[in-house]
């Protein structure tokens, strides 16, 4: 719990106090209830020995004959004693080791009562017998030794239901947080961090401006500085884009095409797009294209958008003379889109913020930080399943997968050499298509 912020604490121990309060009340009011009911059932036991007593009393030849009864005892060990009471007053005990009989119980005919005398609490019942008053008796020591212990444990258990219900609902409420603290976290941290990107482009476009109003009139050193304000607009606009599009993307994704998207067609038109720029920068660019539909259950503009971050960081980071290779293959029942390159590679300790936004996988200098974080909700929206590793080439490899869409036959394995695929290749001596 260390590394939670307090208001996250205080917060979900406020919910712990205010659900352990609830839960307390409910368990006194449950406690007392079961308590009501017990003692009840136990007096209802008594009561009806007490009748079936009488009852065979009265259906005896000689009922009357002074200490002539056997005690009946329950299963609680409890005796019942019985007396008969003459119209006169006068008692007359019908059974063996009996109580004296208080003067209220001796003609009590009506509903059973409990009555207290010194240390001893019997339950008394009585009928019309003879024109006199039969009685009989039971000790409640028994019954009342039950409910006190049923109380006793109820208190012991209070205490600890409150402790675990405070600990548990403390935990639950803590980890419950754990999305809304990560949350918070990341709002933070990209405030942060899209404020700084923000700010570089903002603060040159603004040191050109100033610099042309308050300098020398020089129409080359104006057009340079244009130029200048120019570029960090256009960097400028590519942020705000990327973000606006990220915002959207997050929070309600557009409606997907019915129509799965070909990831051989968007990986071949990539391929074709990127030729240019890895000409321009002198790297080698191949791809191994199925050539065969390779359908993807998601929108063509996702993919194709997915497979320009992928090829664009690739031809960015790999050095002057380097290689790009594009795979985009059927393989297991799963559409696979591989990029690899012998550039610097991703270090391991960076792997785990890779798509993080804002956050490069090199120190060289580049883009926003945000391409990745783009192809990363592509391929989370759509299913995707990312593997990050080393490339045979020496660097990096991109890979992400799909299943692929219904009714679709997987080709055979995927790799840098297919039987039967197209490979493009595209370099600094030009660009040409060979079919193996």
């Amino acid at each position: 719990m260390l590394g939670w912020s307090r208001p996250t604490l205080v917060a979900a121990s406020r919910l712990a106090l205010a659900a352990t309060v609830v839960i307390a009340g409910l368990y006194a009011l449950a406690a007392a209830g079961i308590d009501a009911f017990a003692a009840r059932r136990v007096l209802w036991e008594v009561d009806q020995r007490l009748s079936d007593r009488l009852a065979v009393v009265g259906s005896l030849r000689q009922p009357l004959a002074s200490r002539s009864l056997p005690n009946d005892v329950g299963t609680d060990g409890a005796p019942v004693f019985t007396w008969f009471v003459a119209p006169g007053g006068a008692v007359t005990s019908l059974t063996v080791g009996e109580p004296p009989l208080p003067v209220a119980a001796r003609h009590a005919v009506g509903p059973p009562l409990s009555i207290t005398a010194g240390n001893a609490t019997f339950r008394y019942d009585a009928v019309p017998f003879r024109s006199g008053t039969l009685v009989t008796a039971q000790d409640l020591a028994g019954p009342l030794h039950i409910e006190r212990v049923l109380l006793a444990a109820e208190l012991l258990l209070a205490p600890v239901l409150v402790v675990a219900v405070f600990a548990g609902v403390l935990v639950i409420g803590i980890r419950s947080a754990a999305p809304m603290e990560a949350a918070s976290r990341r709002l933070q941290e990209l405030t942060a961090d899209a404020s700084h990107e923000l700010r570089t482009p903002l603060t040159v476009i603004e040191a050109e401006i100033e610099l042309a109003r308050t300098g020398p009139q020089d129409p080359a050193a104006d057009r340079e500085a244009l130029d200048h304000v120019a570029r960090e607009s256009r960097r400028l606009k590519s942020i705000v884009e990327d973000l606006l599009w990220l915002a959207r993307f997050d929070t309600a994704p557009p409606e997907r095409e019915p129509v799965p998207a070909d990831l051989a067609a968007v990986a071949a038109a990539g391929v074709e797009r990127f030729g240019p720029v890895a000409t321009g920068r002198a790297v080698t660019l191949t791809a191994a294209i199925d050539p065969s539909p390779v359908p993807v259950d998601a929108a063509e503009e996702w993919i194709d958008r997915l497979a320009g971050t992928l090829l664009d960081n690739a031809c960015r980071y790999v050095p002057a003379g380097g290689r790009v290779h594009v795979v985009a293959t059927a393989a297991g029942g799963r559409a696979v889109l591989r990029v690899e390159d012998n550039g610097p590679g991703i270090p391991a300790g960076r792997r785990a913020s890779l798509f993080d936004r804002f956050r490069r996988a090199t120190d060289t200098p580049g883009g926003a930080g945000l391409g990745l974080a783009i192809a990363d909700s592509v391929a989370r929206s759509t299913g995707g399943r990312w593997r990050v590793g080393d490339s045979p080439l020496g660097g990096a490899s991109m890979e992400v997968s799909w299943r692929l869409a219904p009714g679709v036959r997987a080709s055979s394995a995927g790799g840098s050499s297919l039987p039967g695929a197209e490979t493009r290749t595209a370099g600094s001596q030009g660009r040409h298509i060979l079919r193996r």
